[in-house]
């Protein structure tokens, strides 16, 4: 089920833009606009044209609840089919039926879950989003026996069915449930799988409210002496500062919060990963990154290669620490000497209104619709919610809906030139989505991570372009290549980083071995020491930062992203010298999107992908390229992803 499969398991894909360029940092660039002396504002101090405008969704929360009433009455509805898939019409009345029930879940729970995140801390929101996971997890176990009913018909019966005219729409999502035949259990163990739907998000839960909610950092003077409240947010301010002691101070003072609560901590991490490890060997897994893989549909080969790869890249990485190091006049270099810029005396600052307009002339290239749509949705939409408050969940995402706008949580800082790409990041995530929504019917608009950071990063690319074109002197163009190679340390290197700790720490857990405090450490301290290079000066505190990654609490999916910032990196230069011929292929990627997708028309011949994926739909007008699908309908959530899930929160952030 396409909602729950998003909102309540495994955190993170807001991921996408939080955790690279910073790193394990990833919330930190949640930065607020307002004066960061003093406390954050509540949430109703915040002006509603700064907010997102969810009533595109509900208008109120009576009119939700009216809804989500009527919808968890359909949940017995299930049964009705239940020993007769077997007959087309009735496969084809299950899937009609399960599509709307999905799709009016999607509406239920995006709105709740938005809500949430607006404010943490706001029990009633809290609740709903808990309503809407309790209804998702029973209708799973009401459905739970359709994948082994389809899996028990003949091979011979199988071709025949799914080649039924009446089942064609769903035709992807029959054929990636034939996929999981060797994985698939009994339907009484289906059932029972089904039912720790609510436990398995535990973790996810805990680290959320635990992180954004309860954790306090305390106040800190800046360098106008002024008593600032340390947060996720302006902690990104105090790593800018180019005064080493504020940058020193304030990463020692952070950590403190997270060293304080580090039991806690890695008791959340070690229960997500024992989940993991748990659902993949009740699904005959051989471990879980391979069960993960299986999930999107990615091979094994890319994790294992990308991780050997990097490490024959990194005295390259360990060169530029140095470089870094003697260029800012350093006596060593230190995790907080790591994100200000070398040229530090450069200043930006762009309102958000500033911000659209740099990044509407950066995107040009993509012609007046794109440009004409978002400019429309960021500035009198009000698909973003623009700056902190207290209580707001912490980062940056893009969370498109089928029946609602292509929404963007922001935590905006004008003193930030990092958040205006923050904002075209997620902003390609929400055009991607809206595309796919005016050319996709529901079961078909979904997308995978591995693809979705195309539509992203490209934007981060076209406007590094248009910056490099439009500087005044080569000082500017200078400390714009500085943020190109520390986005590239932060997105290729760091992520594979926590991709490999993924991999150490749930073969640890799959051999027996018990994952505390300790353990965590030195598994992340010994990859510290790798991946930042023998002249590099490592903090103790700067282990604890395993323990405070959100999504290593949605297990695997940093690797799924960096295939994706790898392909706008060669069509980046072609945007310029060839726009509209780019654009049309562009266009023609994010509208030919198919569920849960993993290629589209940036990406590899389908030749080359597994065989599971012939029947993937081809982009209309680019006949040499595929796209492949996988199921969005409950029968496939309810008997997988509702409670094993892609471990992310969200694909595209």
């Amino acid at each position: 089920m396409r909602f729950f499969e998003r909102y309540f398991k495994g955190e993170n894909k807001i991921l996408h833009k939080n955790d690279n360029l910073f790193g394990a940092f990833a919330d930190f660039k949640c930065l607020s606009q307002t004066d960061t002396t003093g406390g954050l504002p509540s949430r109703d101090e915040v002006a509603e044209a700064d907010t997102w405008d969810l009533t595109y969704l509900y208008k109120s929360d009576n009119d939700w609840e009216t809804d989500f009433v009527a919808w968890e009455k359909q949940i017995p509805q299930y049964m009705q089919f239940q020993g007769k898939l077997a007959q087309i019409d009735t496969l084809a009345a299950y899937l009609n039926f399960d599509l709307v029930f999905s799709r009016q879940g999607e509406k239920i729970g995006s709105y709740a879950f938005l809500k949430s995140a607006q404010d943490v801390a706001n029990g009633q929101y809290q609740e709903m989003t808990a309503r809407v996971q309790n209804v998702a997890v029973r209708a799973s176990q009401s459905s739970s026996y359709m994948r082994p009913e389809l899996l028990a018909i003949a091979e011979a019966d199988w071709q025949k069915l799914i080649e039924a005219p009446a089942l064609s729409p769903f035709r992807l999502n029959l054929e990636r449930i034939a996929s999981f035949r060797p994985h698939t259990l009994s339907g009484n163990e289906e059932q029972l799988l089904a039912m720790l739907g609510e436990f398995a998000a535990g973790p996810s839960k805990i680290f959320g409210q635990l992180n954004n909610a309860d954790l306090r950092f305390g106040f800190i003077k800046d360098e106008n002496d002024n008593e600032v409240e340390l947060t996720n947010g302006t902690f990104m301010v105090f790593l800018n500062k180019p005064q080493r002691e504020f940058r020193k101070a304030a990463f020692h003072q952070f950590y403190k919060a997270y060293d304080d609560h580090k039991n806690t901590l890695a008791a959340t991490l070690n229960s997500s990963i024992q989940k993991d490890n748990y659902y993949a060997q009740a699904r005959k897994f051989d471990n879980a990154l391979d069960a993960a893989m299986f999930d999107e549909e990615v091979p094994r080969v890319v994790y294992d290669n990308l991780i050997e790869g990097i490490h024959e890249a990194m005295p390259a990485l360990h060169r530029y620490y140095d470089l870094r190091k003697r260029k800012m006049g350093l006596p060593d270099i230190r995790f907080y000497d790591t994100y200000v810029p070398i040229l530090s005396d450069i200043k930006m600052h762009h309102s958000w209104e500033q911000a659209v307009d740099l990044v509407m002339e950066s995107l040009q290239p993509l012609g007046q619709e794109y440009c004409g749509v978002l400019r429309e949705g960021l500035l009198t939409r009000r698909w973003a919610d623009r700056y902190e408050n207290r209580g707001k969940r912490n980062g940056a995402f893009s969370a498109g809906t089928y029946d609602g706008l292509p929404y963007i949580l922001m935590n905006y800082q004008p003193d930030i030139i990092e958040d205006v790409f923050t904002l075209t990041h997620e902003a390609g995530h929400s055009m991607h989505s809206w595309y796919s929504v005016h050319n996709q019917p529901f079961q078909y608009y979904d997308y995978v991570i591995f693809v979705a950071e195309v539509a992203s990063t490209f934007n981060e690319q076209l406007l590094t372009q248009h910056l490099l074109k439009v500087a005044d002197n080569d000082r500017q163009r200078a400390w714009l290549v500085n943020r190109e190679i520390d986005s590239i340390r932060g997105t290729i290197f760091r992520q594979t980083m926590f991709a490999e700790f993924e991999k150490l720490t749930h073969d640890a857990a799959w051999a027996g071995e018990p994952l505390t405090v300790d353990r965590f450490r030195d598994i992340y301290g010994s990859l510290l020491k790798r991946y930042f290079g023998p002249d590099f000066a490592i903090d103790d505190e700067l282990t604890l930062e395993c323990l405070r990654i959100r999504i290593f609490i949605a297990g695997f999916t940093s690797i799924n992203t960096r295939p994706g910032f790898r392909r706008p990196l060669p069509c980046r230069n072609a945007s310029s010298t060839a726009a509209k011929k780019n654009a049309t292929n562009i266009f023609h990627s994010l509208k030919a999107v198919a569920a849960r997708n993993r290629s589209t028309c940036f990406a590899v011949p389908v030749s080359t992908w597994p065989s599971r994926n012939r029947f993937a739909p081809r982009c209309k007008n680019s006949p040499h390229w595929s796209m492949t699908s996988n199921s969005c309908c409950n029968g496939l959530f309810f008997h997988h992803e509702v409670h094993e899930g892609p471990r992310r929160f969200f694909r595209k952030e």
